[in-house]
């Protein structure tokens, strides 16, 4: 009986405070400074942290099966690179409009999915690590889009970006298309999470992958899904990301990877595996998001210490996480 108390407490704890951090985020931002629930600045925050988010979803499977992936910021400034050279490319023959944006995005996808794949299978046939794997495609995909830019930066051209960026800036509503992608890949996300047997293999095989194997799962398969998930989804962020500015380079998607894998702990998420909660990773992503707004309206805090303090708040979160398992 005792134990069954203790492992209720730990789990409602683990659901209860994400949602009380980031209401007192909220109350704190408020009294900060006047303007920070004003709708301007709340729809600036959510459509700048779409792109987190959309990864973040994708983050969330992955580490759920017992996996990581180090790779997802390079990943997207690699697809970006590639994205703006197709586009450019294809422009004088297709001209400014509908198919030449159409060939953008699918080369955002194609490229997406074949990364993912390319990770997954290094992983599952080979059996290498995925930190290893990870780490090594990051450097890699961060001096692929280097060597394309030669050194500088790729632009998408003028007339073709003015006809581009209403797919960040516009919407319905008043609301952006990066936030109702979001809102879109976060509802498929937890019906999948939640409802399907690809969610509940996903959380066999990170809670214990021999076990999983005997109940004829298949591992294998399962976790190269999650790889090429997560890659999809990089290039869909990577498509609301590319109108924002027209431009891609060495310095695009840093740290994306830390916000990403920070949000998915802070949501609730097992590090190790065998848990995951898609709405917890969407908290979690709002409050990093909301850690940097509010360092930026206020001088409480210098902004350039928005990446020191996600890296302690992945720790954090690491640690509560362990010692509610010891407890429980």
């Amino acid at each position: 009986m005792n134990a069954i108390i203790r492992t209720d407490r730990r789990l409602s704890m683990t659901v209860v405070g994400p949602v009380l951090g980031l209401i007192a985020l909220l109350v704190a931002g408020a009294l900060l400074n006047p303007n920070f629930l004003g709708w301007d600045n709340l729809t600036n925050v959510l459509a700048r942290s779409a792109f987190i988010g959309i990864i973040a979803v994708g983050m969330t499977f992955v580490i759920t099966a017992g996996g990581l992936d180090l790779s997802v910021g390079s990943m997207a400034a690699f697809i970006a690179g590639l994205m703006i050279l197709m586009m450019n490319k294809a422009l004088p023959g297709l001209g400014v409009g509908i198919p030449v944006v159409l060939l953008g995005m699918a080369t955002a996808l194609i490229a997406g999915l074949g990364a993912g794949l390319l990770n997954g299978l290094l992983i599952t046939r080979l059996g290498i690590e995925p930190f290893i794997v990870t780490l090594g495609s990051m450097g890699i995909y961060r001096s692929l889009v280097t060597w394309l830019a030669d050194g500088g930066t790729l632009s998408l051209d003028f007339t073709l970006r003015s006809f581009y960026q209403p797919v960040y800036y516009g919407g319905v509503f008043g609301i952006s298309w990066p936030i109702i992608v979001f809102a879109l890949v976060v509802i498929i996300g937890e019906i999948v999470m939640r409802s399907t047997a690809f969610g509940r293999h996903c959380a066999a095989i990170g809670s214990n992958d021999q076990v999983a194997r005997y109940s004829s799962v298949r591992v294998g398969h399962v976790r190269l899904m999650t790889y090429a998930a997560l890659g999809m989804l990089v290039g869909v962020a990577t498509i609301m990301y590319v109108p924002r500015l027209g431009s891609a380079s060495s310095a695009t998607g840093v740290l994306w990877e830390l916000e990403a894998i920070a949000a998915v702990i802070i949501g609730g998420t097992v590090l190790k595996g065998g848990f995951g909660r898609v709405w917890g990773t969407v908290i979690g992503v709002l409050i990093l998001s909301l850690i940097g707004n509010i360092l930026n309206l206020t001088d409480f805090v210098s902004p350039y210490l928005n990446g020191a303090i996600q890296g302690a708040i992945i720790v954090l979160a690491v640690v509560l996480q362990r010692e509610s398992k010891a407890d429980g």
